[in-house]
């Protein structure tokens, strides 16, 4: 999984980038169960740039975030599925409840997040604004969430054990 970098290595790769005036592009997620939104989602964030780097939440962070059962897929998983996407350049594990430290220290030129966030809403939108880049919030594709998807494997479990 040559996309999965731990942060130091990220930072020299981006500043690479930057030398070659390349537009990085920033989105983060916990990603658990990958669905047709997030590939959509993905693309159309490559689009605004011309790198795109995701912050995944390690295992620990998703617990905190999504409760005891979750994560369903572990973050080794998560990694080798987004490193899958030709859309996804690289990956970074994060730790913490929200990237807001890991987008302090990238800066990206483009920050992402899907439409049920609000831009004024977007951790780490000061920091990225404040060194002149944009934050943009894509529109939200009505039907698609792991959360659903559980859901509906549980549904139909229950109807046909």
């Amino acid at each position: 999984m040559e996309k999965v970098l731990p942060l130091e290595d990220l930072l020299e790769r981006v500043g690479e980038l930057r030398q070659r005036r390349k537009k990085i592009v920033f989105t983060n997620g916990c990603f658990d169960i990958l669905h047709p939104g997030h590939v959509s989602y993905l693309q159309k964030a490559r689009q605004l740039g011309d790198t795109l780097i995701v912050g995944i939440n390690s295992d620990r962070s998703v617990r905190e975030l999504k409760g005891e059962l979750r994560p369903i897929l572990t973050q080794e998983e998560r990694c080798q599925l987004l490193s899958g996407l030709e859309s996804v350049n690289f990956i970074t594990i994060f730790n913490e409840s929200t990237p807001r430290e890991l987008i302090r220290t990238l800066l990206p030129d483009v920050l992402v997040k899907g439409g049920d966030w609000g831009v004024e809403e977007i951790v780490g939108r000061e920091a990225v604004e404040t060194a002149g880049g944009r934050v943009v919030s894509l529109p939200f594709e009505i039907g698609h969430s792991s959360s659903g998807i559980i859901e509906r494997i549980l549904r139909r479990y229950k109807t046909n054990p």
